[in-house]
């Protein structure tokens, strides 16, 4: 495939001299998450880590299971009474669903902190199943027997390390708004009881919630029935609504990610050639031969055959923020994460023919001017990329969170 460069191209200065700036010293250890703060201190190995902020939340009491219920004189004491569901949530974060990683269980961390709240931090649902709930019925009347949460939602921004131009024209590198954010939901522990029309309750509580569903006023509450399940027309109209609400998200949120387009798109690459180093090592990415394998470590020699060559193509940049399609130059490919397993922790980095995907957008955030080293994250998936250990042919992969010792960051080296 034909790789084009366009003197249109939007000049990121990736190489600048050592003389225009002095590079921060290397570091020995990333900088602990805890401390990741917006402007705040970061270091060349937090490069290629990343950690979530929270920019909104909403709580809301949201009942999951409920049943009306008459108690009359005679049938008063412990009765346990099998309850309809109402609704399901689902622990989500970010357009796969699923919390996978550490940036997840991190993002969920966060919110409860922040909030106040013990909510879940790992992926789970309420019941979808009827349940039964058991009460002491001390009074006659017409109950709302019930299972409730408080349903937590918002949305999430990402804290990447990358280099900012100070007021006096120095450089440093700073934990900066990222380019991706995303949205989540989560809930905190399920609570259950039985509330009657008459009964004074907390405004915006679980048990108001359960008590608006009750048909307070109508010829149901106030007629006399026998001991029992009574429907409650207000009940069967919000699980329908919950129902379609349901539907609707799931519609939305992708359970993987899309195909990439069969046919190949017209790049507009740099004229400049790259090697993706590990720093002060010999080692680095090199692209697959065969279409079932994935981008590998590995040493530059004669029979590299240009796979280790590769350029930065529809750039563009925002914020400090680069956003480039990766071309190598040896089998022709984009590099990518395959669509079906892109919602997968760990799932490697590999090439495909190029196209317009997201999958195959990256984001690269630099070190200060004078250091060549980077840290690379996928625009779809969010994850920075990263490799489990230092060895010849271990394969590339994506960490939600970004490999926090360091192993994430590498350097973009002139060839």
């Amino acid at each position: 495939m034909a790789c084009a460069a366009s003197a249109a191209v939007v000049t990121v200065g990736l190489a600048v001299s050592p003389a225009a700036a002095a590079p921060t010293a290397p570091p020995t250890t990333p900088a602990a998450s805890a401390q990741a703060e917006p402007g705040g201190a970061c270091t060349a190995a937090d490069l290629g880590t990343r950690h979530p902020y929270i920019k909104s939340s909403e709580v809301t009491p949201t009942i999951t299971h409920f049943k009306g219920w008459y108690v009359t004189s005679g049938s008063t004491g412990t009765q346990t009474v099998n309850t309809s569901v109402q609704t399901t949530i689902s622990v989500t974060v970010g357009v796969t669903g699923n919390v996978e990683g550490g940036f997840g269980v991190e993002t969920l961390g966060k919110v409860g902190a922040s909030l106040g709240l013990n909510v879940q931090v790992n992926y789970t649902s309420t019941s979808s199943a009827s349940t039964s709930v058991t009460w002491n019925f001390t009074n006659p009347g017409y109950y709302g027997l019930y299972k409730g949460t408080k349903k937590v939602t918002g949305t999430y921004g990402s804290l990447n390390c990358n280099r900012v131009q100070q007021g006096d024209g120095s450089w440093a590198l700073k934990w900066v708004e990222g380019a991706d954010s995303g949205s989540y939901t989560t809930f905190t522990t399920l609570e259950e009881g039985a509330v009657r029309c008459e009964d004074k309750v907390p405004a915006n509580s679980i048990m108001r919630k359960a008590q608006d569903l009750l048909d307070c006023g109508s010829a149901t509450a106030t007629a006399k029935h026998a001991a029992g399940p009574v429907p409650s027309a207000k009940a069967d109209k919000a699980r329908q609504e919950a129902t379609k609400a349901g539907n609707a998200e799931k519609s939305v949120k992708a359970v993987g990610s899309p195909a990439p387009a069969a046919r190949a798109t017209a790049l507009d690459c740099q004229p400049a050639v790259y090697r993706i180093d590990v720093p002060g090592k010999p080692l680095n990415w090199s692209a697959p031969l065969l279409a079932n394998d994935g981008v590998r470590l590995r040493e530059s020699n004669f029979f590299s055959a240009h796979l280790d060559n590769w350029r930065l193509c529809n750039v563009t940049e925002r914020n400090g923020v680069i956003e480039a399609s990766l071309w190598n130059w040896g089998n022709g490919g984009c590099a990518t994460i395959p669509s079906d397993i892109a919602n997968q922790e760990q799932a490697y980095l590999t090439t495909a023919t190029c196209a317009q995907d997201d999958l195959q957008r990256f984001y690269i955030y630099r070190d200060v001017p004078g250091s060549s080293k980077i840290g690379v994250q996928n625009k779809y998936t969010g994850s920075m990329m990263g490799h489990d250990r230092y060895a010849d042919g271990e394969l590339i992969r994506q960490y939600s969170s970004g490999r926090q010792d360091g192993t994430g960051t590498y350097a973009l080296t002139g060839v």
